[in-house]
C-alpha cells in the first residue's frame, strides 16, 4: 500500500469483538482494501473514528415507504384495531388503514418518502426494502413514487421497491393485474399477503400468483404472514413449501408472522425445519404489534431472524425515525435478550442478518467488501444501543455521506396535499451528496439554483 493514495481512510476505529484494539480501514474504488493498525497511506478523505465503534451499515428489510407521515390524515381507529389486546381485530385494522389510499398522490407520496429515506441515511441505514401498496384504491401511484426516490438516492441509499399487493389478491378484483403492471414498471420485489385472503384455498392462489409474478421477472418475494392473533394461520407453511417447490429458496423473506406467538411448539419445530430447507428468513418488527414471531425459538433452530422498522407515523404506529439502532433497543426489551450475547445478535439482527434476507452481497466489515460503514460516537454495541444515537459519519458505497444534506432533506415539511407539493416530482439525484466536498461533485439541485423547501426536489 506504499505510496498509494486511497478514497477514504478511517483512523482509530473499533471494531466489534476487538478488544481496545485501534484500527485503521482502507477505502478504494469503493470497497475496503485493507484493515490493520497504523496503515501508512494518504487518502482524498480521512474520517478519525476517535475510538468510536465501526461497523457494516444498517440495513432496514420492512419498511411501508408509502405510508410515512400519514396517520395525521385520518383517525386513529385502524391504530386501536391493530394494537387491541390478542390482534384479534387486525384484519379489520388493515381495512380501515386502506381508507387512505383513495387520497394517494405521488405527489404527496414522494416528499414524505424522500424525508423517511433521508432519516434512513442520517441514522447509517443505506439499505431498505420498502413496501408500496397495489390495489384498486392506491392503483399505481405508491409504486410510480418510490420508484422515483428509489432513483433519486440511488448510490447513497438503495431502495428495493416491492410492489405490494396490501389488499388481496383474489379478493381484490383487479390487483393481479395492477401486480403485473408495477412490476413493469420496474418495481424490484413482489409482495404478498396472502393470510388475508377469505379461504386457505385462495391463500394458495394468492402466494401462487406472487411466485409466477416473481418467476417472470426473476425477482424475489417478500411476504406478510400470519399477522394477527390466530393459531390457526399457516400461510408462513405456504409459502416456505412454495419456495422450496419451485427452487426459490433464499429468495422468499417472510415478515410479521405473528400468530408464531400462539402455535404449538411442536409445529413450530416442524415449521422451522422446513424454514431451514428453503433458506426462508424472517422479519420480526416486535416494537409495532403486541405479539411477535418466536424470535429467540427461531434463532435457536438456525433460522436467519432479522428486524424492520415497519412503519413511520401511519395507521398502525405513530413513531419511527428509520433508526435500527433504535428497533434493536425497542426489541432488546419486548424480546427480553438483554445479556451482552443477546445484545450482539441484536446488532447482527439490524446488520449482517437483514443484508442476507434481502440478498446483498458480502455486506461485512472485511477486506474486499462494499465499503458501506458507519462510525458511531459509542465503543461497543452495547453503548450504542442505549444510546442509539446516529452515527457520527456514515459511508455508503465507499464516499463520505453528507450528512448536514440529509438532515436537510429530512426536515422538510410532510407531503399531504397534491396542490402543496406537485413541485416535488421534479427529481434530481442527491448522490451528490456522498462526499460532496472531498470529490468535487457538483449538486444538481445547488447548481439549479433551487431554494426554498431543502427537498432536493427543483423549484421550478
Amino acid at each position: 500500500m506504499a505510496g498509494e493514495t486511497l478514497d477514504l481512510l478511517i483512523r482509530n476505529a473499533r471494531l466489534r469483538r476487538g478488544g481496545t484494539a485501534l484500527v485503521d480501514i482502507a477505502v478504494a474504488d469503493g470497497r475496503i482494501v485493507a484493515i490493520g493498525e497504523n496503515l501508512g497511506a494518504a487518502a482524498r478523505d480521512e474520517i478519525d473514528a476517535e475510538g468510536g465503534l465501526v461497523s457494516e451499515s444498517f440495513v432496514n428489510p420492512h419498511l411501508h415507504l408509502c405510508k410515512v407521515w400519514t396517520l395525521p390524515m385520518m383517525t386513529e381507529a385502524a391504530l386501536a384495531a391493530y394494537q387491541g389486546a390478542g390482534m384479534g381485530k387486525a384484519l379489520q385494522a388493515i381495512d380501515l388503514a386502506s381508507a387512505i389510499k383513495a387520497k394517494y398522490d405521488a405527489a404527496w407520496i414522494v416528499p414524505n418518502a424522500r424525508r423517511a429515506v433521508a432519516l434512513a441515511a442520517l441514522h447509517g441505514v443505506l439499505h431498505v426494502r420498502a413496501f408500496a401498496d397495489v390495489d384498486s384504491k392506491a392503483r399505481l401511484e405508491g409504486v410510480k413514487a418510490l420508484i422515483a426516490v428509489r432513483d433519486e438516492f440511488r448510490g447513497v441509499v438503495d431502495v428495493q421497491v416491492v410492489a405490494f399487493a396490501q389488499d388481496g389478491l383474489i379478493r381484490e378484483p383487479g390487483a393481479d393485474r395492477l401486480m403485473e403492471e408495477a412490476m413493469e414498471l420496474g418495481a424490484d420485489v413482489v409482495g404478498g399477503i396472502p393470510w388475508i385472503e377469505f379461504t386457505d384455498d385462495d391463500a394458495r392462489k394468492h402466494v401462487a400468483f406472487c411466485f409466477d409474478l416473481a418467476a417472470r421477472h426473476d425477482a424475489d418475494v417478500s411476504m406478510l404472514l400470519d399477522d394477527a392473533g390466530d393459531a390457526g394461520l399457516r400461510t408462513l407453511e405456504m409459502m416456505a413449501a412454495e419456495a422450496l417447490r419451485r427452487g426459490w429458496g433464499g429468495r422468499a423473506l417472510a415478515h410479521h408472522c405473528r400468530a408464531m406467538a400462539l402455535y404449538p411448539s411442536p409445529y413450530l419445530q416442524r415449521l422451522s425445519g422446513l424454514l431451514r430447507q428453503a433458506r426462508v428468513s424472517v422479519v420480526s418488527d416486535p416494537h409495532t404489534g403486541p405479539l411477535h414471531a418466536r424470535v429467540r425459538d427461531l434463532l435457536d433452530e438456525g433460522i436467519n431472524v432479522c428486524l424492520g422498522q415497519d412503519d413511520i407515523s401511519d395507521a398502525y404506529y405513530p413513531f419511527g425515525r428509520n433508526n435500527m439502532l433504535e428497533v434493536a433497543f425497542l426489541a432488546a426489551h419486548l424480546l427480553w435478550m438483554t445479556g451482552r450475547d443477546d445484545l450482539e445478535r441484536l446488532y447482527d439482527m439490524a446488520t449482517v442478518a437483514p443484508a442476507k434476507a434481502i440478498n446483498l452481497v458480502d455486506h461485512r466489515l472485511a477486506v474486499g467488501a462494499e465499503a458501506n460503514l458507519v462510525a458511531l460516537g459509542e465503543p461497543d454495541v452495547v453503548e450504542a444501543l442505549r444510546f442509539h444515537a446516529p452515527p457520527r459519519h456514515v459511508v455508503s458505497h465507499g464516499r463520505r455521506v453528507d450528512l448536514a444534506r440529509m438532515r436537510a432533506l429530512a426536515a422538510a415539511p410532510a407531503g399531504n396535499s397534491p396542490d402543496e407539493n406537485a413541485a416535488n416530482l421534479r427529481l434530481h439525484s442527491v448522490a451528490a451528496a456522498v462526499g460532496e466536498r472531498e470529490w468535487g461533485a457538483v449538486d444538481p439541485v445547488r447548481a439549479s439554483g433551487a431554494k426554498g423547501n431543502g427537498s432536493g426536489a427543483s423549484a421550478d
